[in-house]
């Protein structure tokens, strides 16, 4: 694919008008209070000793009302004092799978928590984490972005979000994490996740949000005819009278608007040949975005800029910041 989008000079001040419910404050406060308030205790039970220079653990915490969720701990086993922590976030259709998948933070000496994403793990990597919701609502294939949407309340993308900001606070709860120095990253779906968490839970001290979905939704539903924004579009083809209330629904969890209230320093990337996020949406919510910034820009990249070298921007950017573990001697 070639450029389709806007030039980078007019990418690098677009910043559209956001289209937010007056009770979107209210909305967040009430839903992240209520499955606070269910918060029961992380379980950490050691996993794959094959790993041997990690410690791994499969975690299982309280997610959105109390709901389980899993996920994974990966430590450095050789480590000095309690160590930062990455919290991880998933892209589209995956789930969790198996510890060697996660192994480049570890690798880096930090610790990474990473939050299966529920009802999702049959599409590229498998999931372990029912969307308990819905009855029968066990990890399946595409189709997310349009559960629930009539009704922001039932919107699945409602409990994801919930689950992120959960899984900070159960991240802390293992004692060789370092609690006040907790990174949220994830690539588009992830990245999406990582920017909503930021600012819904605001403790982080940096995070890394790479070619991030779920941003700019109308603007995505207009321009692009790749998966999962498609997925918009095909539901008002055949339900032509609820474009309003599927905008509605969608601007909740629009990270335009969660970018608005972020105040954590933050490394985006983009990829200016990217049909599956535009880069105009990852700039809507870059150029909305709150806090300190910095972007990275793949111009020959699609939704794969957040592979290979930016992996390494993301350490670098760690690095710059001082959020570094300890050496070990």
């Amino acid at each position: 694919m070639s450029l389709f989008d806007m030039p980078l000079d007019e990418l690098r001040v677009y910043r559209p008008e956001r289209d937010e419910p007056e009770d979107f404050e209210a909305f967040w406060d009430s839903t992240i209070r209520e499955s606070r308030a269910a918060h029961w205790a992380a379980r950490f039970e050691p996993a794959h000793p094959e790993l041997r220079s990690l410690e791994t653990f499969d975690v299982t915490f309280a997610g959105f009302e109390g709901q389980p969720v899993k996920g994974w701990l990966l430590l450095p086993r050789r480590r000095a004092g309690r160590l930062p922590v990455v919290v991880e976030y998933i892209g589209y259709g995956g789930g969790r799978g198996l510890p060697s998948f996660w192994l480049t933070w570890a690798a880096a000496g930090y610790a990474n928590f990473i939050m299966d994403t529920r009802g999702q793990g049959s599409a590229w990597v498998p999931g372990d984490t029912a969307d308990h919701d819905e009855v029968g609502s066990e990890p399946q294939v595409a189709g997310f972005l349009t559960r629930g949407i009539m009704e922001p309340r039932r919107y699945f993308y409602r409990r994801v979000f919930t689950d992120a900001v959960m899984a900070i606070s159960a991240a802390r709860e293992h004692p060789a994490v370092d609690p006040e120095r907790v990174v949220l990253a994830g690539g588009s779906q992830g990245g999406g996740i990582a920017l909503a968490a930021t600012a819904l839970d605001g403790t982080a001290v940096a995070s890394c949000i790479d070619v991030p979905f779920l941003c700019h939704f109308r603007r995505a539903s207009e321009i692009t005819d790749d998966a999962p924004y498609s997925e918009i579009r095909s539901y008002l083809s055949v339900h032509r009278s609820r474009s309003e209330q599927v905008f509605r629904t969608l601007s909740y969890v629009d990270g335009v608007n969660h970018a608005a209230r972020a105040r954590t320093p933050a490394l985006f990337s983009v990829g200016l040949m990217d049909t599956v996020c535009p880069p105009s949406t990852v700039f809507a919510a870059y150029n909305h975005y709150a806090g300190s910034k910095e972007i990275t820009v793949w111009p020959w990249n699609g939704h794969d800029a957040a592979t290979v070298q930016q992996v390494h921007e993301r350490i670098d950017y760690l690095a710059r910041l001082g959020i570094v573990p300890a050496d070990v001697d």
